[in-house]
């Protein structure tokens, strides 16, 4: 009777804290909804009336103990297999218990971008596998998939509803006209925003903030709304404990405004996550908002919004510091960060299936440092994309190149420093407060795909190649090939991170000054028992590293994780070589 009681006091409280929600969110689009019955909806579809747990404010649901690997569906393949069998067998060969998490980038049927154009939320792309390949990889590893919310393929069933003027979806998509004023919109895009289309109704001009293949969804219909929480609700049971809400800053347009971040946006991520939080105690959001960094923080909200933010601003900073081999910008920025409260984290990366975004890097960097890094970048075979600013200029918005060739170099030029100074970047990314997100063609030194970018003639692809199994492995049990090496430093490193308490996300975090040439911070576990300091040589020639700058309690015996050797806190320096990481902890596990 006391079980049954508090869950019908926790649903009360819920349906309660919806209804405020809902109001908020509709509150200017339709003064008919009733918000009372639309919540009791929400409830029935995300099957809290069956199931219903009260979550616990600012708890974390990660530890030192959690990577997540990226990676497509089909980064893997062999032959007469399924894709996302093929996967599950690499990651449980070569990964073992390394990553215990892994993001597979949107796997159902699709029309373009890669999956980000959705066709069918609801099944898997029948290229790659069925449900039960995506439950079973969810059953030996926390699985992070996408929920693609801002926009959905043109030949989905809702769209083709939408031109027929009948049935489910002919009114979940975003009309305007081109006589409106469309000037303040942002947008990471430089194509028409209005898509022309003839429907049973008339010609409409459909949103489009990407491309004209992904319709914009419009949430101030109720219908689309309740769809997503469907979609949440079935992820949910197919094993997806991450969901990343994909170019939600898009969600909510409105007409003489950006378009972008505004608050009904963030209403509606308050809101899913107060959904999903109730169903799944240890679900976790993160938004994938690749805006500058100041607004980007806005949606960790008062620690009731997304757990989790990508940390965008990370990948350029940090590959400016190893080509420019000064870490002024990235020491700023660092020392600027506010500590995630408990309950939040970062998401931290340096590669992805995307590119080096740029705009996360704005004012931060200056405009000399941006057009250096994107000339440096080009110089080794990235292709740069572009934007359309509010002036209507184009800008650069995002590089595109592999991360092994992007630092095979310097501003100077190639040298012959290139995977000492990748792994330095996974060192420094693997340590920072945070939850680190590491793509599978990091782990593998993957280089830039010339041959797909040339079959696609999109940018973007050249950091996305399709491994073959049966060459990766032989790549792989060559000890002296590169991609060899690099899978097996990248796993010591890993396996050494996810065994320190003060490498827990949480943890607290200061950032050392060294000079610009020696990158470092401090962390200490959450039971102040463990320090690790974290020192990088970001130039190409040794460096000093002056013990006594590092303020250790010299009660302590000091250890270096790295090399697994005990530190002569008595000696005045020890030297670094080039890009070459030290974790120094006074507490061995």
């Amino acid at each position: 009777m006391a079980e049954l009681n508090n869950k019908e006091s926790t649903l009360s409280l819920l349906k309660n804290k919806l209804v405020q929600q809902l109001n908020f969110i509709y509150k200017e689009v339709d003064s008919e909804i009733d918000f009372d019955t639309l919540s009791d909806q929400l409830i029935q579809l995300m099957r809290l009336d069956e199931v219903c747990h009260a979550p616990v404010a600012h708890e974390n649901h990660w530890s030192e103990k959690d990577i997540i690997m990226i990676t497509y569906g089909d980064s893997v393949i062999q032959a007469d297999k399924k894709p996302l069998v093929v996967l599950q067998n690499f990651i449980d060969e070569y990964l073992g218990d390394s990553v215990n998490s892994v993001h597979i980038l949107p796997f159902f049927p699709y029309s373009s971008d890669d999956g980000f154009s959705v066709i069918d939320y609801s099944s898997v792309n029948e290229s790659l596998g069925g449900w039960d390949e995506i439950q079973a990889i969810a059953k030996d590893r926390r699985l992070m998939s996408d929920l693609v919310i801002n926009h959905c393929s043109s030949r989905s069933a809702w769209f083709d509803n939408f031109v027929k003027g009948e049935g489910i979806g002919h009114d979940f998509f975003y009309t305007a006209s081109p006589e409106d004023d469309l000037s303040q919109v942002v947008r990471p895009r430089t194509s028409d925003l209005l898509r022309e289309t003839e429907t049973a109704r008339g010609t409409k001009h459909v949103w489009c903030t990407f491309s004209h293949d992904q319709v914009d969804f419009d949430f101030r219909n109720p219908e689309v709304l309740k769809s997503f929480v469907s979609i949440i609700r079935l992820y949910l049971d197919m094993g997806v404990k991450i969901f990343r809400f994909d170019a939600v800053a898009f969600l909510w347009k409105k007409l003489n405004s950006t378009s972008i971040n505004l608050p009904e946006t963030h209403e509606v991520i308050r809101l899913l996550r107060s959904l999903l939080e109730h169903a799944e105690k240890d679900a976790v959001i993160i938004t994938e908002t690749n805006i500058p960094n100041t607004q980007n923080l806005t949606y960790f909200g008062n620690a009731n919004e997304a757990h989790a933010i990508y940390n965008f601003s990370l990948p350029p900073l940090l590959i400016n510091s190893l080509v420019t081999g000064s870490c002024l910008y990235l020491k700023r920025w660092l020392m600027s960060m506010p500590p995630s409260q408990n309950g939040t984290a970062y998401f931290n990366f340096i590669a992805s299936h995307d590119g080096i975004g740029l705009r996360p890097a704005e004012g931060l960097l200056s405009d000399y440092e941006l057009t250096t890094l994107v000339e440096t970048m080009a110089e080794f075979g990235g292709k740069i994309s572009w934007r359309t600013t509010e002036s209507g200029e184009p800008k650069p918005y995002e590089i595109n190149i592999a991360l092994y060739d992007a630092l095979q170099g310097t501003t100077k030029g190639k040298d012959k420093l290139g995977l000492q100074r990748f792994i330095c970047a996974h060192a420094i990314m693997f340590g920072l407060e945070g939850i680190p997100g590491v793509y599978i063609h990091s782990l593998l030194g993957t280089k830039n795909d010339y041959e797909k970018v040339e079959n696609t003639q999109q940018n973007r692809s050249i950091n996305r190649h399709r491994w073959d199994y049966d060459l990766l492995k032989d790549s792989l049990e060559d000890e002296t090939n590169h991609h060899s090496i690099v899978l097996a430093s990248l796993k010591e490193l890993l396996d050494i991170r996810i065994k320190q308490p003060a490498f827990h996300p949480n943890a607290t975090q200061f950032t050392l000054h060294l000079g610009l040439q020696l990158f470092g911070f401090w962390r200490q576990s959450l039971d102040r028992k463990q320090s690790i300091f974290s020192v990088s040589n970001i130039s190409g020639h040794e460096m000093e590293l002056v013990i006594q700058d590092l303020n250790l309690i010299m009660t302590d015996s000091w250890f270096e994780l790295i090399s697994g050797e005990a530190l002569n806190v008595d000696a005045e320096m020890m030297m670094l070589a080039p890009y070459q990481t030290v974790w120094l902890t006074n507490v061995l596990y």
